[in-house]
This record gives C-alpha cells, structure tokens and sequence, in this order.
C-alpha cells in the first residue's frame, strides 16, 4: 500500500483532526490522529490489516495481541488476515494483564498489533505481560506510528503511516499559552 492510499484512507474518513489535543501520554498536540474514524468502516480496516499482516506473513506468528481499546479491532483483522488467534490485553487496577481467559504458551510466536503508536508506553505494557508469560515477541505492527519512527521496542516495528507531529510538555504548550483553543480528550485512557 502506498504512503498516499494510506493518508487517502485516514482523510476520507475524517481520521486526520486539527485542534488542541491532550493525547494518553499526557502531552498537548495540534494535531490528532482519530483511528477509530477509520476503524466504523470494515472496507478501510480490512484493507490496512491486510497490508500489515503481509509485512509479516513469513515469520510464522502464532497470535497477534493489542492493548485495549485501540489495538483490539486491528488485532482482530490482522489475526484473520494472518489465519491465526487474535486476543487483547486490557487494564486491571491500571496494570495491562491478559484476562477473559487469554493465554500465552511459552515460546508461542506473537505479534503486537496497534492503531497509533505515540510514546509506545501501551505496547510496551503489552509486550512486558508477553514475556513474562513466556511468549516470543516477533514484531510490533500499527496503523499509525506518529513519532516519526522514533519509538524503539527492540523488535522490528512495521506501520502503515508514518508521520512526525509536534508535542508539546503541557507548561510548554503554545496552545494552552494562547488560551483560545480549548483542550479535548480524544484518547481512549481518558
């Protein structure tokens, strides 16, 4: 797929938001990306899930897992793509876990699945409860990896979109400085 079908998609659906934003890491943005607009049309995920699974196709994963909520629906389609079983990890007592029965065999091969990755801290939650489990991390996939590609996990990282957009410390933050733009909570922590 290339860069500009992958930002045709994200336009299309309205996925692409300007604004005053406090993202789950707690920094401000100018800019949002709302994979979730994406996501309500089955056509679009379908086509960006299968662009990542067929980035890893021959490393023979056994499970994809993603964090809830944003990683659930991709880890769903990729998992299908890929013919294998697609679970998620969700928060209990504000700890990622593994729960509703979802297991990790030891040295069971898994990919980690994501829709926007920003600071990583949630996929790195994630792969920490795999590897204490015993599983194999192989990859991290997202649709939308919004740090430009500087997030590093120690395992090779395939996005869909790569874009680099500004962050700011919120007592740094040129928007909340300017007082006109009110700040909104998009992400799913909040």
């Amino acid at each position: 797929m290339s860069k500009e079908r992958a930002e045709q998609i994200f336009a299309t659906t309205g996925a692409l938001l300007e604004g005053h934003f406090l993202l789950s890491s707690g920094r401000h943005s100018k800019r949002y990306i709302q994979c979730a607009s994406v996501l309500q049309y089955p056509c679009y995920t379908e086509e960006l899930a299968e662009e990542l699974a067929s980035r890893f196709r021959n490393d023979n994963v056994e499970v994809v897992i993603g964090p809830a909520m944003g990683g659930i629906i991709v880890a769903y389609e990729v998992a299908r793509k890929l013919g294998v079983k697609g679970m998620f990890c969700e928060r209990e007592n504000g700890k990622m876990k593994l729960r509703r029965g979802f297991t990790v065999v030891p040295g069971q091969r898994v990919l980690v699945v994501e829709d926007v990755i920003t600071t990583g801290g949630s996929v790195r939650e994630v792969i920490q409860v795999i590897r204490e489990e015993g599983g194999a991390v192989i990859g991290v996939a997202a649709l939308v990896d919004r740090s430009g590609g500087k997030v590093d996990f120690g395992v090779r990282t395939e996005s869909v979109l790569v874009v680099d957009i500004e962050t700011f410390e919120p007592d740094n933050c040129p928007l909340c400085k300017a007082g006109k733009i009110p700040l909104v909570k998009p992400g799913s922590r909040y």
